[in-house]
């Protein structure tokens, strides 16, 4: 009889572990969405300053067309790539970090063509479009670092005993981090 009462409370026991493994993995699974969301909602804030931004290079300057051009069209491919935010696997995060380069590489040659245009320098819609957009580049950078903190702290619980054996039977996988682009060790070029 007391074997039968020692056996009912370990598994008891084991069960409330597990459900509150359970709900940690789910509790951090929730974290990842929330800083992905931010991370999107960022780069959606580039994406909507874009359109201002060339609008008031082409009022203030005959700009080269073909930079505009190329930061249209990266702001178009750029918002194209969407990522499920219940697969957000390795692949899929690459996917869209390419995709958010390509724009981030265009908007640099935008900004380094206007250094040859003093009136557009001096034109106070273009100045404050440039200081939101440097500051929505700091939101960006923060945005991913929280997404990347939040998903070590995730893949850490997925991998480690006993979380892998709940997250396994619970269908949790680990998660994919944004990383830095190809080329981003070399320092950009600034020419006067």
């Amino acid at each position: 009889m007391k074997k039968g009462i020692i056996v009912i409370i370990v598994i008891v026991l084991l069960g409330l572990l597990g459900c509150n493994k359970y709900n940690g993995l789910v509790k951090q699974d929730e974290d990842v969405k929330n800083k992905w969301g931010v991370v999107q909602s960022s780069y959606q804030r580039r994406a909507d300053l874009i359109p201002n931004l060339v609008s008031t290079v082409k009022g203030a300057a005959n700009f080269e067309t073909t930079t505009l051009t190329q930061v249209i069209q990266a702001r178009a491919s750029a918002t194209q790539v969407k990522v499920d935010v219940n697969d957000l696997s390795p692949e899929k995060i690459q996917q869209y970090q390419a995709a958010q380069g390509q724009l981030s590489q265009a908007l640099g040659r935008l900004l380094a063509v206007s250094e040859s245009y003093p009136e557009l320098k001096a034109n106070q819609n273009f100045m404050n479009l440039q200081a939101q957009l440097e500051g929505t580049e700091n939101r960006i950078n923060v945005a991913r670092n929280d997404f990347n903190d939040a998903v070590k702290g995730y893949n850490s619980s997925v991998r480690s005993f006993p979380g892998n054996i709940v997250a396994g039977l619970g269908g949790f996988k680990q998660k994919g981090y944004f990383e830095a682009a190809a080329g981003s060790e070399k320092a950009p070029e600034v020419k006067f």
